[in-house]
């Protein structure tokens, strides 16, 4: 993935502009990836007996409904050009953070507070 451009004395966050290709179509790629795989398992949970249906399921459901949710609030971070600054400290998210989950939207310190505080 290529580099972020910023400003670190002034702790600005900014994408060159093949970066941000490259950011949305791997953030696209997810996104039609998790609606195939959602719609795959619509399918089967509908097709099976309601007595068939395993929680995990549903949990898988629900987890790839909030995986779209995500990704489609990191598309519209990236559109307004605030993608890859932490929503909890407004510092940037580090690039290896966000090669592994693009659509993140805190730094690992204040993702483990919100993580503590759901508890």
């Amino acid at each position: 993935m290529t580099t972020n451009v910023g400003d670190s004395a002034s702790g600005t966050h900014a994408l060159n502009d093949a970066a941000t290709r490259e950011v949305r179509q791997r953030l696209e790629e997810e996104r039609r990836t998790r609606a195939s795989q959602l719609a795959v398992l619509e399918q089967a949970v509908e097709r099976s007996p309601l007595e068939q249906v395993e929680a995990s399921d549903y949990t898988r459901l629900e987890n790839l409904r909030q995986s779209l949710v995500e990704i489609d609030g990191a598309l519209r971070r990236l559109q307004e050009g605030t993608y890859g600054k932490c929503e909890g400290c407004a510092q940037a998210i580090p690039a290896g953070r966000l090669e592994i989950l693009p659509y993140v939207r805190f730094c690992v310190r204040c993702q483990g507070r919100g993580d503590r505080g759901a508890r």
